[in-house]
Parts: structure tokens; C-alpha cells; sequence
């Protein structure tokens, strides 16, 4: 092909051409869409994951048989008094007033039900030294945060009068206004912080405030359309908090690198010559279908999740990939109608220090100019020096551990909270939060089911699960008894877990279980985090095979290429890898932890790695893409392989890197949080997207696409009758190699 008019065919450049003639009918169409999905969303209201959905197993059986049973358990609390320095028993006068005093304070405020002295329920420690005056607060548990703070109130002023003693209290409804009071304002911050962090890096990337805001302004409204069309899905799948807070980490940081790549290209064209109906053109029929073919790909990766049969995986895998298919219509529908409307004015509002560095050669260009020329010039040396460095990184995360954080592996002892749980842990070990079974019978009250549930509160201290005491509840309207069993090994989640087992295993199947018609599951947080582990770790082959095979098969018929597809793979794997690896470096073996606030963790939490993989698979596509995408256009446009590897990776690695500088700084805020969960996702994505592109993009990839030359493009013969998806190509935007060999022009 020559220099003259640009073919375009592909769904991308039909897409671009079309708003960019119909200019005011594509904003309009958009907003419109925005609008409605709002209202929508609005009107249908969020369905919230249940309890009883959000595992399966034996957790969700018995969250079931609560549910259909009608029973809405309340939210719990319970009162710890603790002689300070063991000098005061719980027999002696003052320990005695001093609970009476908290019985009389609680009651006081007309917030609570049920309360229970440990002198009636026999809730004292072996040493004498600590009780638990326990009871549970009306109304909803879900809501019961909100309500708890004059309890809270009523027991400090207790506290007031008994200098000798402690007396602290712990419960749903106190952790709950605690981590909302604490931690709720952290994650607003975070997820506000991220849009001018996003535009501070464009501002530096473009040089000019139109241009800069145009990418934030695209990822809002797609986010703010997403939120909408959450709230009619999620009548069918239900959603939750966590799912929101994920599907804007991700259209954050999608919407704004789809938006800046296709931006960056219609600038780099207008700044080659081009008119402006021609730079549009172009644009969309190269970053336009480097954006549809990455935005599929993560939308595959991200329904990866959905296999998982967990309620909160499915409801963040459906929501990003929401996320991603939106802000992927909008780059390449609405971004060229506002681009063919703004015309020179995208680059109104100009930072003239930051004007002039984008003026001349950048300091990026001739960075990646240099690695570039080392690269080439010895591309063994480089895949051996980068694979062998990854690698490195990626060895920690043989050993990894994955656990449901505890209270003090979360939040470490940043709360006063946090010290009253361990207090009461080794004082009443198991007893804060102790094992749930619920029982359903035909009558609960038949001879023959008492004897079995007496038979099973005294073998679950005999066989040494628990220490007692284990406490019955009956409902006999609705034929159900709960038996609460403290759990031998308190917050040492595998001491409980063994418990847990002996518990399931061994008295169960000895006790209730010999009396038919009974169902005795068994659950509460150790049971929750038990079945969560089960569940994952059955899940993850079938998630993994799904995200590879379908991310080969798109890149395949992307490119029509048997190499490129098994590179893509392969680099990614390697930089998922590398992920893990530092993750478990930082937050298992606690190599530079106090860099980020993690000390003392000791483990993964269970959800992160399928999490990560998911996501990372998905958005390292996006740089992938991009880039191959233009080693390809050279490639077509005549260039040899060499010399297209140089013109591809040079030319895109402004974009890419300001693309990652963003979705490293978006990560990394969340990085900054209190909660250790959140650290270690913020951290693990900050990590291996910062690895991706740098050394995967700008040292591996084109290093192995060196060594495999003219190979790049195998196709096997019959592999030919393969859908050609490669049409979107427009090899004349390529500007050839000027006389200098292997140096290409910037455009």
C-alpha cells in the first residue's frame, strides 16, 4: 500500500469513522446511555450477595436452613472484665460489682436483648481472672454498627469506676463502627485520591489540561454507567461493596490507558502531518483495534472468576468485566466524536515546561532507545539475564501460604480493638468467636435428638476440640437448636481448623449423626474460612485453564500468529509469577515489610493469588496488545523484523509507560491502606504491572522476538481457515526507517 487514502474495514474503524462524522449524534448517544444506566440502576435498586449464597458447603447449608427457618440471628457482644494484674478474682466483691454495673449499664440503654452474667453462664476463665458478661443487640445485625455506640458509651463510663480492672467490649456490632469509623473514610480517600493522581500523570503525558482530562472524564462516566448497569444485574447476579470498590480500581485504570492510547496516536499522527480527518482515521484502525482486542481479552480473563461458584468472585468478575466492555464502546465510539468536535483545542490549557520536554526528543524515548539497542544487540544475553532475574523474584512463591486473615493480621495493633480480641483469646481461647452448629430436626425435642445433642456437647470436650463451654439454644417453633462449641486454638486459625475437623470428622458422625433425619452443619468463621479454602482451591484449575486457553485462542486469531500467542502466554505467566513472588517475599517472609506497614503477617490472604491472576492476565493483555500491535503495522509496512521490533517498542514506550505510572500510582494508593488485605492487593498489582512493563515489554518481549526473527509470524498451514480478525491493520501510518539503520523516525 502507499501513502494515499487509509483502508479501513475493521469493527474499530467503522466504529471511529462513524462518530467522527456523526459527531454530536455520538456524544449524545453516550450521555444518553450514562444517563439510563443510571436511572436504571437507580430505579431496580442492588441486590446484595446473601450470607446464605456467599459459600457453598456445610456454611451455606446452614446459613440456608437459618434463612428458610425465618430466624435472623442478632449481632453478638460480648463484655470482657480482666483483672489488670491478677490480684482481683472474679469471686471477690469489687469483680462482682463491677459486672453487675456493666449488666446495669447495657440494659440502660434499651439497645440490647438477652443479657447474659458469667456468673449464670459459668463464662469464667480457668485462672479466675476474666469474665464475660455477654448479650446481643436488637434490630438487624447488618445494622447493628450503627446503633452500638451508647452501649460503647455506657460501658467506658463503667470503666470510669474500676481503675483495677479492664473492661472492654467486643462483637459484630463493635468491630463493626469500628472498622467503619477507621477504615471507611481510608477506602473514600483512596478511591477520590485516584482520579487526581490519574490526571496529575496525564497532565506530565500530554502537556495540555483538554487532553489530559479527556481520559478521566471517559473512565468516569464509564464507571458511573457501570454502577448503573450493576443495579439491574445484580437482580440476577447478586453484587456487593467489594465488587464496586474493584470495578472502579479497574475502570479507573482501563478507562484512562484505552482512552491513552487512542489519543496518544491521533496526536503522534497529527504531529507527523497528517490532517485531522486522517490522524482519526488511523487511530482507529490501529490503537482502536489494539483497545477492542485487549478489552476482550480482559473481558474473558475477568469472567474467569465467575467459575469459582463463589458469590463475591462471580459479583467482582461480572462487574469488571462490565467495567472494561464499557470503557472499551466508549474509547472507540465517543473518544473520536469529542476528538473530531475539540479539533487543535484538545491541546488548549497548556503546561509550557511540560509543552517544551513533549516538544523535543523525551527522555523516555531515548531511554528505551538505549535499552532497546543492548537489547538487540544481544537478545540471548537479555532473555537469559530478564527470565533468569523473574524467575529470581518469582521463587518465594513456591512456599506460599494462604490464610483468612485474623483480626491482628489485618489490622495488626493499630485498633484498641484488635488487643481486646487477643485478650479474650487467651483468656477464653476459641470463645470470641466460637463454632456455630445448627442443628434441624423433625422434632428437636424427640428423647432421641436431646440425647444426641447432650452426647455431642460432651464429646466435643472429650475428644479435645473444645474446652467448653458449649452452649445450647433451642427454637423449638421452627425444630432447630443451635450449639455453640469454642474452638481449641482461639485465633491460630490451624490449630482451630484442626479442631474444626475433629469436630466434623469425629463427634458429629459419632452423635447427631446417628439420629436420622437430622442435619447438623456446621458453621461460623473458622467453618467460613474452612469451606472459603476448600472451595477456592477446587476452583482454581478450571479458572486457570479457562483465562489461558481463551487468551491464546483471542490472540491467535488477533494476530494469526502460533508464536505471538504462545509468547503472550508465556510472558504473562512470567510476570503473574513475579507478582506472587514479591507478595510473599514482602508480606510472608517480611523481606522490607516495614517499608509498607506489614509487618507480622505471615501469610497470603486466601482470595488474592486467583484474584491477582485474573486480573493481572487481563490487564497485562493491554500492553501486550498494544505493543505487538505495532511490531506487527511495521512489520506489514515493509520493515524488517529487527527494525519493526525497534519502531514499535520505541514509538509506544511513552504511552505504555505513562498507561503503567498510572495504574501503578491507582494500585499503589490502595497499597497505603491500613487493612493487610488491601495492602497486599494494592502492592501485588502495583508490583507486576510496574515488572510488565518495563522488563516483560520493554526487555523480554522484544529480546525473544529478536531470536525468533521471520518465526514471529508462523501460522501453521492448517490453522489458515482461522477467522482473520488482523483486517483492522493500517500499515501506512508506519513511518520508514530514515537512513541510519534500525533507527526510526519519531513521529
Amino acid at each position: 500500500m502507499g501513502n494515499g487514502e487509509t483502508r479501513v474495514r475493521g469493527l474499530a474503524a467503522r466504529a471511529g469513522g462513524w462518530s467522527a462524522r456523526h459527531r454530536w449524534a455520538a456524544v449524545g448517544i453516550w450521555v444518553l446511555f450514562v444517563v439510563l444506566a443510571m436511572g436504571l440502576g437507580s430505579a431496580a435498586g442492588q441486590v446484595e450477595v446473601k450470607d446464605s449464597d456467599q459459600l457453598k458447603g456445610e456454611t451455606h447449608t446452614a446459613a440456608k436452613i437459618i434463612e428458610d427457618a425465618g430466624i435472623e440471628e442478632p449481632a453478638s457482644e460480648t463484655v470482657l472484665v480482666q483483672s489488670k494484674d491478677g490480684s482481683v478474682k472474679a469471686t471477690d466483691p469489687e469483680f462482682r460489682a463491677a459486672v453487675a454495673a456493666v449488666v446495669k449499664a447495657v440494659e440502660g440503654t434499651g439497645e440490647v436483648t438477652d443479657v447474659k452474667s458469667p456468673y449464670d453462664t459459668d463464662t469464667i476463665s480457668e485462672d479466675g481472672r476474666s469474665a464475660l458478661v455477654q448479650f446481643d443487640m436488637r434490630g438487624e445485625s447488618d445494622t447493628a454498627g450503627e446503633r452500638v455506640e451508647p452501649v460503647l458509651n455506657a460501658v467506658e463510663e463503667v470503666q470510669k469506676d474500676h481503675e483495677s480492672l479492664r473492661i472492654e467490649e467486643i462483637g459484630g456490632a463493635s468491630m463493626m463502627k469500628t472498622f467503619d469509623d477507621a477504615f471507611g473514610d481510608d477506602f473514600k480517600k483512596a478511591e477520590y485520591s485516584a482520579v487526581p493522581v490519574a490526571l496529575g500523570i496525564l497532565l506530565i503525558a500530554f502537556g495540555a489540561l483538554v487532553a489530559a482530562l479527556l481520559p478521566v472524564a471517559l473512565a468516569i462516566t464509564a464507571i458511573m454507567a457501570t454502577m448503573g448497569l450493576m443495579g439491574v444485574v445484580s437482580h440476577l447476579q447478586p453484587m456487593s461493596e467489594t465488587a464496586s470498590s474493584v470495578m472502579l480500581l479497574v475502570g479507573m485504570a482501563v478507562g484512562v490507558d484505552y482512552c491513552l492510547f487512542y489519543l496518544r496516536r491521533e496526536r503522534e499522527e497529527r504531529a507527523a502531518g497528517k490532517d485531522a480527518q486522517t490522524a482519526l482515521r488511523i487511530a482507529a484502525a490501529t490503537s482502536g483495534r489494539a483497545i477492542v482486542v485487549s478489552g476482550v481479552t480482559v473481558c474473558v480473563a475477568m469472567a474467569g472468576m465467575l467459575f469459582t461458584g463463589l458469590a463475591e468472585f462471580e459479583a467482582m468478575g461480572l462487574a469488571s468485566l462490565m467495567v472494561v466492555a464499557v470503557a472499551m464502546v466508549g474509547s472507540v465510539t465517543v473518544l473520536p466524536a469529542l476528538l473530531s468536535l475539540l479539533g487543535e483545542r484538545v491541546e488548549k490549557g497548556r503546561i509550557p515546561f511540560v509543552r517544551r520536554r513533549n516538544k523535543g526528543a523525551s527522555s523516555e524515548s531515548r531511554f528505551w532507545t538505549a535499552v532497546l539497542k543492548g537489547v538487540l544487540a544481544k537478545p540471548v544475553v537479555s532473555v537469559v539475564v530478564a527470565t533468569g532475574a523473574l524467575l529470581a523474584v518469582a521463587a518465594p512463591a513456591v512456599g506460599m501460604k494462604t490464610q483468612q486473615l485474623t483480626l491482628d493480621q489485618e489490622f495488626g495493633d493499630s485498633l484498641p480493638i484488635v488487643q481486646t480480641y487477643n485478650r479474650l483469646n487467651d483468656a477464653f481461647p476459641g470463645g470470641s468467636d466460637p463454632a456455630e452448629v445448627v442443628v434441624k430436626a423433625d422434632d428437636i425435642d424427640a428423647p432421641e435428638v436431646k440425647s444426641a445433642l447432650a452426647a455431642f456437647r460432651e464429646q466435643a470436650i472429650s475428644s479435645g476440640a473444645s474446652r467448653g463451654p458449649v452452649e445450647i439454644e433451642l427454637h423449638d417453633e421452627q425444630n432447630l437448636a443451635f450449639v455453640y462449641v469454642p474452638l481449641v486454638g482461639g485465633s491460630d486459625m490451624d490449630k482451630a481448623t484442626e479442631s474444626l475437623d475433629k469436630l466434623r470428622d469425629e463427634v458429629r458422625p459419632a452423635t447427631l449423626g446417628k439420629v436420622e433425619g437430622v442435619q447438623a452443619p456446621v458453621t461460623g468463621q473458622v467453618a467460613g474460612s474452612a469451606d472459603f479454602n476448600d472451595q477456592l482451591a477446587g476452583s482454581v484449575a478450571p479458572v486457570f485453564v479457562f483465562v489461558v486457553v481463551f487468551a491464546f485462542l483471542l490472540m491467535l486469531l488477533s494476530f494469526r500468529s502460533l508464536t505471538i500467542a504462545i509468547t503472550s502466554i508465556v510472558l504473562n505467566l512470567l510476570s503473574v509469577g513475579a507478582a506472587y513472588g514479591i507478595l510473599v517475599a514482602v508480606f510472608q517472609h517480611g523481606w522490607g515489610a516495614s517499608l509498607v506497614g506489614a509487618e507480622g503477617v505471615g501469610a497470603i490472604v486466601t482470595w488474592l493469588p486467583l484474584f491477582l491472576f485474573v486480573i493481572l492476565f487481563g490487564l497485562s493483555m493491554d500492553y501486550h496488545v498494544f505493543v505487538v500491535s505495532r511490531i506487527r503495522e511495521a512489520k506489514l509496512r515493509g520493515l524488517t523484523t529487527k527494525d519493526a521490533i525497534t519502531h514499535g517498542v520505541v514509538t509506544t514506550a511513552g504511552v505504555v509507560t505513562s498507561a503503567a505510572v498510572i495504574m501503578v500510582a491507582v494500585f499503589a494508593i490502595f497499597g497505603t491502606l491500613s487493612m493487610q488485605s488491601m495492602k497486599q492487593m494494592g502492592v501485588g498489582l502495583a508490583a507486576a504491572v510496574l515488572i510488565d512493563a518495563t522488563i516483560i515489554r520493554g526487555v523480554l518481549l522484544p529480546a525473544v522476538m529478536a531470536l525468533l526473527g521471520e518465526r514471529n509470524w508462523y501460522l501453521p498451514k492448517w490453522l489458515h481457515r482461522l477467522p482473520d480478525l488482523t483486517h483492522d491493520e493500517a500499515p501506512e501510518a508506519v513511518t520508514a526507517p530514515d537512513a541510519r539503520e534500525g533507527e526510526p523516525v519519531r513521529v
